[in-house]
């Protein structure tokens, strides 16, 4: 059986997928306080790394993805697929789970 070598440049999302890196979460609270990484909250702000071409309509057509590589975009809490890569955080998720563009 062949080895498969998964790296950040070979992810080609499909569809109206999305590949975002993670953002680190926070290490401490407001208050100065160090949080161990059970109590750290999972992020849900990154970096999109990849987007696919986009959805196919009925007609056959394709709908423009809103999201462009680069874009900090905030998505929902419990949407996508976590991957972790290089020691890096990603997660893929579609489109319609991105809540909003982060300038």
């Amino acid at each position: 059986m062949a080895a498969l070598t998964i790296n950040v440049s070979t992810v080609s999302p499909l569809g109206d997928r999305v590949f975002v890196k993670v953002s680190p979460s926070e290490e401490k609270t407001a208050g100065g306080i160090l949080l161990p990484d059970s109590a750290k909250e999972k992020p849900q702000v990154g970096e999109v790394v990849s987007v696919g071409p986009g959805k196919v309509k009925e007609d056959g057509s394709r709908v423009a993805m809103e999201v462009k590589v680069g874009d900090q975009v905030l998505y929902s809490k419990y949407a996508g697929t976590d991957i972790r890569l290089g020691g890096e955080d990603y997660v893929l998720l579609s489109e319609k789970d991105i809540l909003a563009s982060v300038s």
